[in-house]
């Protein structure tokens, strides 16, 4: 196939991984208020644009930052890595130093660009992949599991029923702080291949298919309080399918083995992963 005609191909299939209700222009200068967990914030891609990092992890080069130096917007990023919904709407207690303000605080009348990426901690997702890739890769190399963490239990109905009701009412309260703000929902880079394994995933078979599963409803979840808000979607779950830690091209890193250590945050997006998101976003804003 000829390539400008598999480029074009490419940009179609982002397109249907984007939407949007409408797409209000942003000047230079706008302000753009960033929240969310670690997927947003960025752990262990360089460098950190605070001393010292923790216990945020922000990074300058997270979608966020990656936009806004684009585009010439005023970015005031309050994700952090370890957010569930509870911190974008109450404050959040750490073991020094003061308590970090509601995520949703950073929000004013003049915002005009509003990003989220929440949910995957409200529901274990990182936590069971890295605690059962550890007893995975032990049973595997025949190592010990004494470092190894209990693997968190499955979310219940009920705990996704919550997940919907919190993320709802967190993009209500957008709508009343920063009326004229356009709101874009991020979901969560794939981080498992869609169907197999491989030595950076070592997880076993039945946990693989649950979490990928809990990455599922994650992604419903985010995309129904999306519609029911007027707000976009990138849909970072689906245009990286092909990205996850397993693939030749990965967006993801995937779990450290003796003989493959990895050199960013595991089971978390890499530079490439974040960038690919900021180029959805620039598709999405700047069509």
């Amino acid at each position: 196939m000829h390539r400008h005609a598999i480029t074009a191909l490419l940009l179609a299939a982002l397109a249907a991984c984007v939407s949007t209700p409408t797409t209000p222009t942003l000047q230079p200068g706008a302000k753009y208020v960033a929240m969310g967990s670690s997927f947003a914030a960025g752990p262990g891609i360089p460098s950190y644009y605070e001393d010292p990092p923790t216990p945020c992890a922000r990074s300058t080069n997270n979608y966020a930052h990656q936009i806004a130096s684009r585009r010439n917007l005023t970015l005031i990023d309050v994700s952090c890595s370890g957010a569930t919904t509870a911190h974008l709407t109450e404050p959040r207690s750490v073991e020094r130093g003061d308590a970090i303000p509601p995520q949703l605080d950073a929000l004013t009348s003049d915002t005009r660009l509003v990003t989220i990426t929440i949910g995957g901690n409200d529901l274990a997702y990182i936590g069971r992949l890295t605690t059962g890739s550890c007893f995975g890769l032990a049973a595997e190399t025949g190592g010990s599991t004494e470092a190894c963490r209990p693997v968190p239990p499955l979310p219940t109905e009920q705990t996704y029923t919550d997940l919907a009701a919190r993320m709802d009412a967190i993009a209500k309260q957008v709508r009343l702080r920063a009326p004229q703000a356009h709101l874009v929902f991020v979901d969560y880079l794939s981080v498992l291949p869609e169907a197999s394994q491989c030595p950076a995933t070592p997880l076993p078979t039945r946990q693989a298919d649950a979490d990928r599963e809990i990455a599922r409803r994650l992604a419903a979840i985010t995309r129904t309080t999306a519609g029911a808000n007027n707000a976009s979607v990138i849909a970072a779950s689906e245009f990286s399918k092909g990205h996850s830690a397993c693939s030749a091209d990965p967006w993801m890193n995937g779990y450290p083995r003796p003989e493959a250590p990895i050199a960013g945050t595991l089971y978390h997006p890499n530079t490439a992963g974040m960038t690919a998101v900021a180029d959805a976003l620039e598709k999405l804003l700047w069509p």
